[in-house]
């Protein structure tokens, strides 16, 4: 290593030959041959905070477990462990450069991290950045490792650190919904199968649909979640743990446990779990269940918000901004659509994570970055879909009461309600003329004598009529269908 004070560059030398370094970077020259050789997406793995810290802990880890068994000296050990708890700390994030997606199975992403924190840590001992006669991050650094063992494993800890923020928005997206279901439920609405008219509902029964199926959505990410806990350290290159001391795996594993606070376990079977990506397939594919079902939700809020004039026009989502270029007045159901595109996209990344566990071949599979990318990607827009739809959407929605107690008053769909007392065939008569004539069905039914007004309108009440209140009793069916005058 040698540093050129005028240009301020030093230089590091691998297999390949040499090449300057920036003199104040803390990445090395394995990461300077991934700048140049994969410059695809323009984002840096940095972008993905958790990541980048599931990647210190791991190194951390192996310094504790390594200086544990003997393989390293205690003082090289705590150097390394301390310049990993920097990182894990949130400093020197803007260090790790490579891009997100990149050859080599994530080895640059490995390399890049293993000359961050040897380069820390050799300043922290006073060394100059390069000084890797002292500290090595090869050697040492990266001792009783792979990448093959490393980037998983950092991958499936970096995604289920992620996955907690996820999983508290998705908690309070659901409450949001609970609070509006609250709020809506003594308000009758009109409820619609295939886009036609069916039986009323509450448009509280309706909110609490959509908190329900969001609540089903957290339950099985967190299933799903405990697919991540299987790692392999201890594998090295293939699974047959060449180079690492017989004690290193279980030693790492604890380590890693009490570090990360998750219930990781080391796989049975290394060679097998080495190259299978099978878990990342799973997880992304219930990442794609709760953005579908999300996306269906905010289907229904751009239906039941349309018009406001001309269409549904039940609730009133809020005016976040100005609809329109050439139409004054026009306001956009913008969140919903943005939280559309977002499920659309994570149904393309999870094909992507499809393609990438089939691609794999052998004893490895080196499509692993556009996997985590891919998942990474997916969790880091949803969380923010939720929070934007949550705060700029849900929370505001208000309902158009006496829009919706004029469509229930002339709905034939109430006429449901009173088909066991005047029987089907007089229902369907009247809802028929009530079609003709648009005219109130309670109205009808009182005025054809099948019913008094009482009787009527205890059976039609909100909470007959949303099935909150049963009928238990015997029902006696009025069969006087001929009376009915059909217009």
């Amino acid at each position: 290593m040698a540093l050129d004070a005028m240009t301020r560059t030093r230089i590091e030398t691998d297999s390949l030959g040499s090449l300057e370094i920036p003199a104040d970077a803390y990445w090395g020259i394995h990461t300077a041959r991934a700048l140049e050789n994969f410059p695809i997406a323009k984002r840096p793995i940095s972008v993905y905070p958790d990541l980048v810290v599931a990647l210190a802990m791991v190194k951390q880890a192996s310094a504790r477990a390594n200086r544990q068994i003997g393989v390293l000296e205690p003082a090289t050990a705590d150097l390394i462990d301390r310049a990993a708890q920097r990182v894990i700390d949130g400093e020197f994030h803007d260090e790790f450069v490579v891009g997100v997606i990149q050859g080599g199975a994530g080895t640059s992403t490995n390399m890049n991290a293993n000359e961050v924190i040897t380069n820390i840590a050799l300043e922290m001992a006073g060394r100059e950045k390069g000084d890797y006669a002292f500290l090595s991050p090869i050697d040492d650094t990266n001792r009783s490792q792979s990448t093959n063992d490393v980037y998983p494993t950092a991958i499936k800890i970096g995604l289920s650190l992620t996955l907690r923020s996820l999983l508290e928005e998705l908690g309070l997206l659901r409450q949001s919904f609970l609070a509006k279901s609250r709020e809506f439920h003594d308000v009758l609405k009109v409820g619609r199968t295939q886009l036609q008219d069916a039986v009323p509902m509450t448009l509280g029964q309706e909110f609490h649909g959509f908190a329900t199926t969001l609540g089903e959505d957290y339950n099985r990410l967190t299933e799903n979640a405990y697919l991540l806990f299987e790692i392999n350290m201890g594998a090295t290159a293939i699974g047959t743990g060449i180079t690492a001391h017989p004690e290193y795996g279980p030693a790492v594993l604890r380590h890693l446990r009490e570090i990360t606070g998750l219930d990781l376990e080391t796989a049975t079977d290394l060679v097998e779990s080495t190259s299978d990506t099978g878990a990342f397939m799973s997880f992304s594919a219930s990442l794609k269940r709760n953005a579908i079902k999300l996306s269906k939700i905010c289907n229904d809020l751009r239906l039941l918000s349309s018009g406001p004039q001309a269409g549904l026009g039940e609730i009133n989502l809020p005016a976040r901004q100005a609809g329109s270029s050439i139409m004054p007045g026009k306001v956009n159901p913008v969140i919903p659509e943005v939280v559309n595109q977002v499920a659309f996209s994570v149904v393309g990344a999870d094909m992507t994570v499809t393609m990438a566990v089939e691609g794999g071949q052998l004893q490895l599979n080196a499509f692993e970055p556009v996997i985590a990318h891919s998942i990474f990607q997916s969790i880091t827009w949803m969380r923010q879909a939720m929070w934007t739809l949550r705060v700029n959407c849900v929370d505001g929605i208000t309902a158009n009461r006496e829009r919706l107690g004029a469509m229930v008053g002339s709905s034939v769909g109430v006429v449901t309600a009173l088909t066991p007392f005047i029987g089907y065939a007089a229902a369907a008569a009247l809802a028929k003329t009530a079609l003709l004539t648009h005219r109130n069905v309670a109205d009808l039914v009182v005025e054809a004598g099948l019913m008094t007004r009482e009787e009527v309108t205890k059976q039609i009440s909100p909470a007959r009529l949303s099935g909150l209140q049963a009928i238990t009793e015997a029902i006696p069916v009025i069969r006087a269908a001929d009376s009915v005058v059909e217009d």
